[in-house]
């Protein structure tokens, strides 16, 4: 395993990899090497759903005591109803890690969504929001009212059509844009992405039959540590109006057990499953970084975490 020079070395360190491999961990425990070794460090957050201020429980977001200190950005910027966009996440995320640099710091991009990590490591563009599309439907709620666009929504995403209150112009109109705008922004990695700036990239790797087992062990101590009581809080805050929040797993699962769709075990079940999809389209997504290092942090706790940081940051 490679170290980083104290005195040199990247100015961007990214720690990705699957859900459950223990990269908020290693992150926080790099910056404290990294500030022990004389360089200041502060964490971006490159998960989207620790966007939304409140999805702490189901998105294992590091409460403020366990941050110990060490600045984090990009974390509790969205309201459940408003809508994660990667190139807005883009410009914010690259702003801060610029800052940071700026004051002669490391930025430690910590974070498994793939799209959100990828908008900052590389060059990737997105196509911005839509003005002509916006100013269309905010005419033609003018003349015709919510009905006509509620009936369009209704055919777009019924889901969306279901919860939202069509007497708030605004949240009617964003909610026709965004269903049917044809850009969604899906892009793949290409096969050689041009790098936004020298990074060095610690891919972690867990043993995929252990990775299992605690997924599923960390969907149930999610659900034992109050997740229902924390999405019934959402709840009230408009968590069912937000498509991107109300989608996030755990929290989907959770708004069943409130509607009195499933029961806690079967939300667990649901949960883990879901999990396990997403952690394997984690793994596809990150093995295409061709010049990441991958760290196997198979057995290791959070104390053994601390110990591939002293290895990395000596």
């Amino acid at each position: 395993m490679s170290v980083v020079d104290p005195g040199d070395g990247p100015q961007l360190i990214a720690v990705v990899g699957a859900t459950g491999t223990g990269k908020s961990d290693l992150g926080l425990a790099v910056a404290e090497r990294l500030a022990a070794a004389g360089r200041h460090a502060e964490i971006v957050n490159a998960d989207a759903m620790q966007l939304y201020r409140g999805m702490d429980i189901g998105t294992a977001k590091l409460s403020v005591e366990d941050r110990r200190g060490v600045p984090h950005h990009q974390l509790d910027v969205l309201d459940v109803t408003d809508e994660a966009s990667v190139a807005a996440y883009q410009r914010d995320a690259r702003a801060a890690v610029e800052r940071i640099q700026q004051q002669g710091g490391v930025a430690v991009l910590v974070g498994g969504s793939g799209l959100y990590v990828s908008a900052v490591l590389f060059d990737l563009a997105f196509p911005g929001t839509d003005p002509e599309l916006r100013a269309e439907l905010e005419r033609e709620h003018a003349e015709r009212g919510p009905g006509v666009l509620l009936d369009r929504l209704r055919t777009l995403d019924p889901a969306a059509a279901a919860t939202i209150d069509a007497r708030n112009p605004r949240r009617l109109i964003r909610a026709v844009e965004i269903a049917s705008r044809s850009e969604v922004v899906t892009p793949s990695l290409p096969s050689a992405p041009r790098p936004w700036q020298a990074a060095r990239i610690l891919h972690l790797h867990r043993d995929r039959t252990q990775l299992v087992a605690s997924l599923h062990a960390r969907a149930a101590r999610m659900f034992a540590d109050g997740l229902v009581d924390e999405v019934r809080a959402l709840r009230d805050r408009g968590l069912e109006q937000g498509r991107t929040a109300r989608a996030a797993i755990g929290y989907s699962q959770a708004l069943e057990v409130l509607r009195g769709e499933a029961d806690v075990e079967q939300a667990v079940e649901a949960t883990a499953i879901a999990t396990r999809k997403y952690a394997r389209r984690q793994v596809s997504w990150f093995r295409r970084y061709a010049d990441a290092e991958v760290l196997d942090v198979t057995g290791l706790d959070r104390a053994g975490l601390v110990d591939v940081a002293r290895r990395i940051v000596p």
